[in-house]
């Protein structure tokens, strides 16, 4: 085995399909959701289906008691994490600044800010070699809006992107003589099932077509392959690094 992985967030979209490469790559994968259980119950089948071991763990990333329930079920039910994918992130209605009220930025900053600073403190907490880890891998989920702006204006949502891509920087730094990694991956436009259900592919497609350099959205395959890369030995000399996985925007 490769290790046992958190993956926040993973009941759909770009989380499920971490999870599941996470799975082929022979990692034991919490499959964390806030409420969709029976779509993370179907990524850990598909998993298991593959000769994989995954749970479905239940936590709300906003909320620390949770978090510190996600660990505690994750080290009972698959053992001590070695690698965390801080996926798990959500929007708010009111994306303009002049619409945005304060408890709009508490609720989007305490799951993409909050949450994944606190994932990682657990996560760092059972990596480090003086608790008896063996040093590990993170990898937080930003977004290119954090480098260039959302096509959507989205201000707070951008906010909190560049808040977490700031954040990998200096913790990477601050763990790295404990042999734990920290990168950051920064999806550009890639079609999820939330586009398929709601009729936006063709959107996306158009929107891609001029605001992409290779003419595409990305696929949630693509952003998969490189943070469950990120999280194996073959990039065992990689942290702090902020990589861009856009088709070139």
């Amino acid at each position: 085995m490769a290790g046992v992985m958190v993956v926040t967030g993973a009941g759909r979209g770009i989380g499920a399909a971490i999870a599941e490469h996470a799975g082929a790559r022979g990692f034991k994968v919490a499959v964390n959701y806030s409420r969709s259980k029976d779509a993370a119950e179907t990524v850990v089948a598909r998993i298991r289906a593959k000769g994989g071991v995954a749970e479905a763990i239940q936590g709300d990333v906003g909320r620390e008691d949770d978090i510190l329930r996600l660990f505690k079920d994750t080290d009972a039910k698959l053992g001590r994490v070695t690698a965390l994918v801080n996926n798990a992130g959500i929007d708010v209605e009111n994306r303009n600044v002049e619409d945005c009220r304060l408890e709009d930025l508490h609720t989007i900053f305490a799951v993409n800010v909050f949450g994944t600073f606190l994932c990682s403190r657990e996560a760092i907490r059972r990596m480090s070699p003086a608790k008896g880890g063996a040093g590990g891998a993170i990898v937080h989920i930003s977004s290119r809006a954090s480098g260039h702006g959302s096509l959507l204006g989205e201000t707070p949502y951008t906010a909190t992107k560049g808040a977490m891509d700031a954040m990998t920087m200096v913790m990477a730094r601050e763990v790295a003589k404990q042999n734990i990694r920290v990168n950051t991956i920064r999806p550009g436009l890639i079609l999820t099932d939330i586009f398929e259900r709601s009729g936006g592919r063709e959107v996306l497609m158009e929107r891609a077509k001029s605001a992409v350099p290779m003419g595409r959205p990305g696929e949630a395959h693509e952003i998969a392959t490189a943070a469950v890369w990120l999280c194996t030995t073959e990039a065992s000399y990689i942290t702090g690094a902020i990589l861009d996985v856009g088709g070139g925007r």
